[in-house]
């Protein structure tokens, strides 16, 4: 009986799924850009404040590893109270973060506020609370398109945001262009608000039934859920690869002979390429098994390297390499977010994905350490490549018995991811 006079809910979804789908594209593009650059600032900010280059990179480490921590406890806040809290504070600490590293002149300072302020904001405001947002407020038919726009947004914003860095740097100075960049993520906030879901309390629908699970207990069950397990352990891999080549891969191309413009001109091939990539596996993850599409992208990936370390060392393999680098890198998203999405559905999504991405951040944080002690110890990085080469194979073979349908200890009935 009292269920019968309890109001209902409201509609999860307030806006057309147009709207949500373009503004959380804005909001991924401009969080995920300014981090891109970080690269780009190391240079002159080194110059003025006369800090070492280990700084710099310790406070950039700090910031991926805490970007990594944070992003299970920022996914819980927002499916237990919905994203709109955790988008705005995200976008205020990382607009902090700019404008705080505008005048660090300490290696202290930078690493708080390119590390920990830049850090924590990420895993409230980057695309992986969007892509919960998009599971949560969009139809299921778009679900798995919209990953792959989201996830291409955050590269389109590394596509435009390192040379737009280098502009206003050479013309205003790298303050003014990290103050430039702080209002941007504050201009934004409004659309934390187009991308608000409902808190978990509130929905109560056909699809996803009251849940009177504890959120340990929601822990727990997904890892007893093999399939899950097999998905976070895969993913390690994905960020040990990307971080690696992110940091070492200008290095190592000075290293064989070429020129440092190769190794820019690389990254910006990723980037570019990054963008068709994301699209493509968002459209594939939803017309084919996502575990075999995970494989495949690792296959894919390891041959990749390999064609790197074995063909010439010349800027046009190396060119060729980025072109297909890129249209992998971030592949990985999609049918990884679509697939926690149909073991659990979409009530503690952002929180499940976050334990995911906190194992890929684990994997950047080492695959940046690792890159930099063996290469400084053996004087080159085969080692790292070949065992890049293995990590894309096992992680291959860890995907492919991952079962697509919903977890049996679920609690609820997962909606269509």
């Amino acid at each position: 009986m009292s269920a019968s006079v309890k109001s209902p809910p409201m509609p999860v979804r307030a806006f057309a799924p147009l709207a949500i789908l373009v503004s959380g594209c804005i909001v991924a593009m401009l969080t995920f850009g300014p981090r891109s650059s970080m690269g780009v600032f190391a240079a002159p900010i080194l110059s003025d404040t006369h800090l070492s280059l280990s700084v710099f990179s310790f406070a950039i480490a700090i910031q991926n590893l805490l970007w990594g921590v944070g992003q299970p406890f920022a996914g819980a806040i927002a499916d237990r109270y919905g994203t709109m809290r955790v988008l705005t504070g995200g976008l205020i600490l990382h607009a902090a973060g700019l404008a705080l590293m505008a005048y660090a002149n300490s290696g202290s300072w930078l690493t708080f506020s390119a590390g920990v302020l830049i850090g924590f904001g990420l895993s409230g405001c980057s695309f992986n609370i969007v892509l919960a947002s998009f599971s949560k407020l969009l139809p299921p038919e778009w679900r798995s398109v919209a990953y792959g726009a989201g996830t291409a947004a955050g590269s389109l914003g590394q596509l435009v945001f390192p040379p737009l860095s280098y502009v206003l740097i050479t013309t205003f100075g790298w303050q003014a262009a990290l103050l430039t960049f702080a209002p941007l993520l504050v201009a934004v906030l409004p659309l934390a608000y187009v991308l608000a879901t409902q808190p978990n309390r509130q929905i109560e629908t056909t699809l996803e039934p009251e849940d009177k699970r504890g959120l340990f207990t929601v822990i727990a069950e997904a890892f007893g859920h093999r399939s899950y397990v097999l998905l976070v352990l895969g993913f390690f891999t994905c960020g040990f690869q990307l971080a690696f080549i992110t940091v070492h891969m200008p290095r190592y191309l000075l290293d064989v002979g070429l020129g440092p413009e190769v190794g820019g001109f690389t990254l910006g091939i990723i980037g570019l390429f990054n963008i068709i990539g994301s699209l493509t596996s968002g459209y594939l993850g939803s017309r084919m098994s996502r575990s075999y599409l995970l494989a495949s992208i690792y296959v894919l990936r390891s041959a990749a390297i390999l064609m790197l370390i074995m063909l010439p060392h010349t800027a046009f393999n190396t060119y060729l390499f980025g072109a297909a680098m890129g249209l992998l890198w971030l592949s990985t998203v999609p049918p990884t977010s679509s697939l926690v999405a149909l073991m659990f559905g979409t009530r503690n999504m952002a929180m499940l994905y976050g334990f995911a991405f906190f194992s890929h951040q684990v994997g950047g944080f080492l695959g940046v350490l690792i890159g930099g002690g063996l290469r400084d110890q053996l004087g080159s990085y085969d080692v790292l490549w070949w065992g890049s080469i293995a990590l894309g194979i096992i992680s291959a073979a860890i995907n492919l018995p991952i079962v697509e349908k919903p977890a049996p200890q679920a609690g609820v009935a997962p909606a269509a991811a």
